[in-house]
């Protein structure tokens, strides 16, 4: 079973999870219900995914009990605002056929309108204090942003799920979290997003650092690349649809890296996000409707 780390509210979540992100829809169901037949419990999708009806359904299909499952999901920039954002969790709580999300996250702060991100965090604290949400947390959020949220909001982020991978590991991000007590938790953990464009060239998978490491404990550059999150503290989010990959990436828990191996793979950090700008995000240019349960 996958290990738990604790948040800062006390709330328990397990350190690997299984992400959905990009996942068609209509794939999103059997690959939910094999991570979970293999051992994740933690699932972690979004509302600007389009795929939350569907996660719902292979946690169902899985046969485990609601309870066994940790279920995470972000708000999008089109729902912010507080009452859009009290019914932007309606909807995702519809849709994932829940009473209860163990996590919910603003997914991008909207710099823009400040305001209005604002107002979405104090609706997510509105729904922790209910009981409807166990967690709260941001996305994306970068130092000078996140302090911008503390000095106007009561409850502390439990997590700050950004991009975070060999090629670019944010270190001053990953140290304002732990200043706060904040959970760094990483997106595209294994740099699958330095692909996305064509550019295999710099792909982690290739990296011969990563390689060497791997070939040392018999296991693959993505399965090493896990596990230096994992021994650093931080929860990761791998994705895949492929099954025996599934498999694979949950297959962390039976080696450890080496300290020196930590440091070796710290040293590969480029510097170079592959994601967007967090402060290009704007409701002009990445607003979306998000349809009702």
């Amino acid at each position: 079973m996958s290990e738990n780390i604790t948040l800062n509210n006390g709330v328990e979540i397990p350190a690997l999870g299984f992400g959905v992100f990009q996942t068609p829809p209509e794939q999103t169901t059997s690959s939910v219900a094999e991570a979970l037949r293999v051992g994740y419990r933690l699932i972690d999708t979004a509302a600007a995914y389009g795929n939350e009806r569907e996660v719902g359904e292979g946690i169902r299909t899985s046969g485990l009990d609601r309870s066994e499952v940790f279920i995470e999901t972000k708000l999008w920039i089109s729902d912010y605002g507080y009452d859009a954002a009290l019914h932007g969790f309606d909807k995702s709580a519809g849709k994932l056929d829940v009473d209860q999300i163990d996590l919910l996250l603003l997914h991008q702060p909207l710099t823009s309108d400040f305001d209005k991100t604002i107002g979405a965090y104090k609706a997510l604290e509105k729904l922790l204090a209910d009981g409807k949400v166990r967690a709260i947390g941001v996305s994306n959020f970068m130092p000078d942003v996140l302090e911008r949220l503390l000095a106007e909001t009561d409850v502390v982020p439990a997590v700050n799920q950004v991009e975070v991978h060999p090629y670019f590991s944010q270190p001053n991000v990953q140290q304002a979290d732990r200043e706060h007590g904040i959970l760094t938790q990483a997106w595209s953990p294994m740099g699958g997003i330095t692909s996305y464009y064509g550019d295999f060239s710099r792909s982690t998978f290739n990296d011969s650092v990563i390689g060497e490491i791997a070939e040392q404990h018999g296991r693959t550059p993505a399965q090493v690349m896990l596990r230096w999150h994992l021994q650093q503290g931080r929860s990761a989010i791998p994705k895949s649809v492929k099954p025996e990959r599934i498999a694979a990436n949950f297959d962390v828990f039976g080696f450890e890296l080496t300290t020196d191996e930590l440091a070796r793979i710290d040293a590969l950090d480029t510097g170079v996000r592959s994601g967007p700008d967090p402060d290009s995000i704007t409701v002009e240019s990445f607003g979306r409707n998000i349809p009702e349960a």
